[in-house]
């Protein structure tokens, strides 16, 4: 008798924007809080993903996410719901190096090769002094199966910064990853996925 496999879903959150998101910057794994806009992203998210009930929200350490999280949080307690925030250092954004705060366009004029890269073939890129982006989806990927493990029989809440959010859609999905640069800036988005991993 064959079993098919269970899937999990997992709902993936950008977290709401920073002031580099809104200056079109590389942030990375710098710790920045929510901007004015973010904020309002992130209350409008938290209220939009209310009736979706979780128990644990993982999210990355980075102070954006955990702003977005707590919103979260406070919305499905609101909601009657016990819900915790858990932090996962693993999930820490991608480190961009040389490059942190630099504006993306920049990026574009001055270094088209490396951008062309980031374009062409993400999982090759790596910002000089930063983080390759392989070596973000290895780190990321053993955390990831232990979140979805414990969370099985729920929906597993995800609050991740861009472009590490695509990458762990990448590997949740098995879809290979877009352009890097498509992905850089937060947005407070959310999705819902559907993964055997």
């Amino acid at each position: 008798m064959i079993r098919s496999a269970t899937l999990t879903r997992v709902l993936l959150i950008r977290p709401g924007a920073t002031d580099f998101d809104d200056q079109g910057r590389m942030k990375g794994c710098l710790d920045m809080p929510l901007s004015s806009r973010g904020a309002e992203q992130a209350a409008l998210l938290a209220k939009e993903l209310a009736s979706v009930s979780v128990k644990t929200i993982y999210s990355s350490p980075c102070e954006s996410a955990r702003e977005t999280a707590k919103r979260l949080a406070d919305e499905q307690r609101a909601a009657g719901r016990e819900v915790k925030v858990k932090i996962i250092d693993a999930f820490k954004n991608l480190d961009h190096g040389l490059w942190h705060g630099k504006l993306i366009d920049e990026v574009r004029r001055n270094h088209p090769k490396v951008y062309r890269q980031g374009v062409e073939r993400p999982d090759e890129f790596c910002p000089p002094g930063g983080e390759p982006v392989a070596g973000a989806k290895a780190r990321v990927d053993k955390a990831l199966r232990k979140c979805l493990k414990k969370g099985r029989d729920n929906v597993v809440a995800m609050v991740i910064p861009e472009p590490l959010a695509s990458v762990v859609q990448c590997l949740l999905s098995g879809e290979d990853l877009a352009s890097v640069w498509k992905s850089e800036t937060d947005s407070a988005s959310w999705s819902m996925i559907e993964t055997e991993m």
